[in-house]
């Protein structure tokens, strides 16, 4: 239970910094500040962690890799459609990849209840992700008059780029988040084989994010330049600094419960953090709850007591 409540966690982590970089009124330098923000955090400890095991670099190089592709598909999902669809259909294809991969390819196998745990999971993400334009008429009315900044997120965007006023059946940010999905699955296999062949999640991880933040501020600032990271404001490098923080401590937990249970358990109970992440669209975005999605988290809980219940 220790474990599931941590997974559980990390995705609350997860989604709040997925929320910053949908907030950003430039979402290029939000991720090569939560990039900044992992390096300056990771590479002075990685004196203080063991070296992974040999036999787990080739699956550590291809994760970071994987990660990079990740966060471009990320970033354009969040360009194309509003923060409380995109993320759970990202989000919530994933496990389902993953069960399929670790039971065919891992030889890891499920109990009949966790794996309807991991399909009621699924679902009911699926739901959340479907359901119909959750943007507000009073967003709609304030369209293009105010700003993510003046609702607590890091600042600058209007409200219609930031709350993806009238994109929600945009074919595109549909492909793209699914297309996240499966990049997801890749990177949760890679790094749940390299962990464990690792011999210590502590290491792996910091030597991931080790490699993989300052690729991603040089793949930034070579498509962006340094003006993308000048003149900003200090409110915006505080926000990602902090979601980079907020990144590498969900995933270090992540990998970490990725020795101790099942790849599938684990990548569908990460990915209950997009209940918060439908609350934080609601609160900070102005996308509405509604029955549905209501009733889409409480097939998520749902699923939850099923895989922590056996």
């Amino acid at each position: 239970m220790t474990t599931a409540l941590a997974v559980i966690f990390a995705g609350v982590l997860h989604a709040t910094w997925n929320a910053i970089a949908k907030g950003a009124s430039d979402r290029w330098a939000s991720f090569a500040l939560i990039g900044i923000g992992q390096a300056v955090l990771i590479v002075p400890l990685l004196g203080l962690v063991p070296v992974p095991a040999a036999s787990a670099w080739p699956w550590l190089l291809g994760s970071v890799v994987l990660h990079l592709i990740y966060m471009g598909l990320l970033l354009t999902s969040y360009q194309l459609g509003d923060f409380s669809q995109v993320y759970p259909l990202a989000r919530g294809s994933a496990p389902l990849i993953v069960a399929l991969v670790a039971a065919t390819a891992l030889g890891e196998s499920l109990t009949w209840l966790q794996f309807g745990g991991v399909a009621a999971i699924c679902a009911g993400l699926g739901v959340l992700a479907f359901a119909p334009n959750t943007t507000s008429a009073s967003a709609i009315a304030t369209e293009g008059t105010a700003e993510v900044g003046d609702v607590g997120l890091a600042g600058g965007g209007t409200t219609g780029e930031a709350r993806g006023v009238g994109r929600v059946r945009d074919r595109r940010a549909v492909g793209a988040a699914l297309t996240t999905g499966v990049s997801i699955a890749a990177y949760t296999v890679l790094d749940g084989v390299g962990v464990r062949a690792a011999h210590g999640a502590s290491g792996y991880s910091a030597w991931l994010f080790a490699l993989e933040a300052p690729l991603t501020v040089g793949i930034v600032l070579a498509l962006r330049g340094r003006r993308s990271l000048s003149g900003l404001p200090v409110r915006t490098w505080a926000m990602g600094l902090t979601g980079g923080v907020l990144a590498m401590a969900g995933y270090g937990i992540v990998l970490w419960a990725q020795t101790r249970g099942a790849l599938a358990a684990v990548a569908a109970l990460r990915e209950t953090g997009v209940i918060a992440g439908a609350v934080i669209g609601a609160v900070f975005f102005a996308e509405r709850m509604g029955a549905r999605r209501i009733a889409a988290a409480c097939v998520v809980a749902a699923g939850v007591v099923l895989i922590t219940g056996t």
